[in-house]
């Protein structure tokens, strides 16, 4: 399929961190604050989950939230997503289909690691389509878009990497 065709079949709007999205979960059940540990700011869904797709010629900007996200992988190429621990390791995560490549179809993102992704193609035509699901619920007030400085400032090991991914 063509991106125009994903976006338009799927229903995809655009994401504030890049790339294209839509929920297509949202649990009934809710966790009360009183239940969660961290930095919650009020009761959150169990579980939510959304399509996910980003195109070659664009890029998710780093970013963290408090939950743990799981990337499913479904079509398209491989998406490279960098992950910065908390700690300053950082781990670039192939998620895809090419198992003899080191691709898996999943992958784990630990709550407050910053992460961005990118299609493994600079081509227009690519793109990755994934799914993401974050537990508990995800909820943009556990969403922090990264300021290029200020992570810089904190990793600059990576600063390539987070110069290059970032918006701001």
């Amino acid at each position: 399929m063509q991106i125009d065709e994903l976006v338009q079949y799927l229903n995809l709007l655009p994401h504030p961190e890049g790339g294209f999205y839509r929920e297509t979960y949202r649990s009934d059940a809710i966790i009360p604050l009183s239940a969660l540990s961290g930095d919650y700011s009020g009761d959150r869904h169990v579980a939510t989950g959304i399509y996910f797709l980003l195109t070659g010629t664009n890029f998710s900007a780093f970013h963290r939230i408090v939950q743990d996200e799981m990337w499913h992988f479904y079509s398209g190429k491989t998406l490279l997503v960098h992950v910065i621990e908390p700690s300053g390791r950082y781990q670039c995560h192939r998620v895809g289909m090419n198992l003899q490549r080191g691709e898996l179809p999943q992958l784990v993102v630990k709550g407050g690691c910053w992460f961005a992704s990118e299609v493994d193609s600079l081509s227009p035509e690519d793109y990755a389509l994934v799914g993401c699901t974050v537990a508990p619920g995800f909820d943009f007030a556990d969403f922090e878009l990264a300021q290029c400085s200020e992570l810089c400032n904190h990793f600059p090991a990576h600063q390539e990497v987070i110069k290059r991914l970032t918006r701001s």
